[in-house]
């Protein structure tokens, strides 16, 4: 065993034990830090899932319910469960937790936005869950709802701020209008959008994005250590599945380069394999074909590696694949967007009896137009399967929300 792998066991050893001190302290800890004194005297209701830890990897819902002189009396349920037992897309069901006993409400089923008679009982809600930093993941849509539903029936509002896994300054795609808005594009924001929660939070409120008539009482407890120019991995902080498909922080980097084109059901993106969201497959490439064409247009910060591989659930389910494993090797110059975009492109030219436009679930086509956040963007690439055709619909309003966003930064460059 070589000098370098016995170094990484050893601090792997010691990260588990709890030696390796996090460079980064998440908003529940510098809420306990203050003696909870934002929530002293107050019936909590806590809206998280299971991201919502400390760097001890402690649950905010044990934290906040032993926590002296804090009442918590309910818990809200996002996609995934405030335990994160729930499946993607699966229903939550209103149940109660049983490590505390608290009632939890769902917001992922009959209703997504808290109504009133889940609200009468609570003075504040408390926001924690750990989001992965692109516009369709739908918990900154609940976060949102909960804003909108706690101004409305006065109650305050309290985010326990946490990284955004992608960092704060990368922001990429469109701005969608007011038409295009849904559960899964709920704020005009880019679909890379380079903020934290806390910091969206306050977009929100200072742009007048809430639809209650009544100003909401916000309050963000902010993050310790944090800098914009960090990734995930530069935290310090464990990573917590943000849901099933999500197992590693990184994961997050690939997300928004694969996860609109795997809507379609046109190719594997690697769901069902151990490369979520890294890979695009199908029982009709070549591999090595499409690779060497694929790194031929020097996109930034991308290269393109030959696999193979069988999934075991998902799109081919047990069906033998080839494709490409996509590697990200300049965060910063790597459009991240519009990776799928250029491979679908380059798949058109090699392979014209497999066109996205011609092979593509239909009944998956409004969902993408959905996801993108624009009914256009879509039928404009399928007329000749080419990035340049909607580059000015993607980048519509990017620039203006980069400078917008900068006055609700909480946090710093190193």
């Amino acid at each position: 065993m070589n000098k370098l792998r016995i170094i990484s066991l050893l601090a792997a050893i010691l990260t588990i034990c709890g030696t390796i001190a996090a460079e980064v302290h998440p908003g529940i800890e510098t809420l306990r830090k203050s003696g909870f004194e934002a929530l002293k005297g107050k019936r909590v209701g806590l809206l998280t899932n299971a991201t919502g830890v400390d760097t001890q990897l402690r649950s905010t819902i044990d934290i906040l319910h032993e926590a002296p002189d804090v009442e918590l009396v309910a818990l809200f349920a996002p996609e995934h469960g405030v335990r994160g037992d729930i499946m993607a897309g699966q229903t939550v069901t209103s149940s109660v937790d049983p490590a505390t006993g608290i009632k939890v409400y769902s917001l992922y089923g009959a209703t997504k936005k808290p109504t009133a008679e889940m609200l009468k009982n609570i003075d504040v809600m408390v926001y924690d869950i750990q989001d992965n930093g692109s516009r369709s993941y739908t918990f900154i849509s609940s976060m949102g709802l909960a804003m909108d539903a706690c101004a409305a029936a006065g109650k305050e509002f309290v985010v326990l701020d946490r990284p955004n896994p992608l960092g704060g300054n990368k922001v990429e795609g469109n701005v969608p209008t007011k038409a295009n808005l849904s559960f899964l594009a709920k704020f005009p924001i880019p679909y890379v959008y380079g903020l934290t929660a806390g910091e969206l939070a306050r977009m929100i409120v200072g742009e007048g994005w809430l639809t209650s008539s009544k100003p909401l009482n916000l309050t963000v407890i902010p993050m310790e250590g944090w800098h914009r120019n960090m990734l995930y991995s530069d935290t310090g902080m464990p990573w917590v599945p943000t849901s099933p498909q999500i197992p590693e922080a990184q994961t997050c980097i690939f997300y928004p380069a694969t996860g609109i084109v795997g809507e379609l059901n046109y190719v594997s993106i690697g769901v069902g394999y151990t490369l979520p969201f890294q890979t695009i497959a199908a029982p009709w490439i070549q591999s090595y074909r499409l690779a060497e064409k694929l790194n031929a247009r020097n996109i930034p910060g991308v290269r393109f590696r030959p696999i193979s591989y069988k999934p075991w659930f998902g799109q081919f389910a047990r069906q033998n694949l080839q494709g490409v494993q996509i590697y990200v090797v300049d965060y910063e110059a790597a459009p991240l967007t519009l990776i799928q975009f250029y491979v679908l492109e380059e798949l058109a030219r090699l392979y014209p009896d497999h066109k996205v436009s011609a092979t593509a679930n239909p009944k998956k086509l409004a969902t993408i137009d959905i996801v993108v956040a624009d009914k256009e963007l879509r039928p404009a690439f399928f007329r000749n399967h080419k990035v340049d055709d909607i580059l000015p619909m993607w980048t519509r309003g990017t620039e203006e929300f980069r400078t917008l966003k900068a006055k609700y930064h909480l946090y710093d460059y190193e």
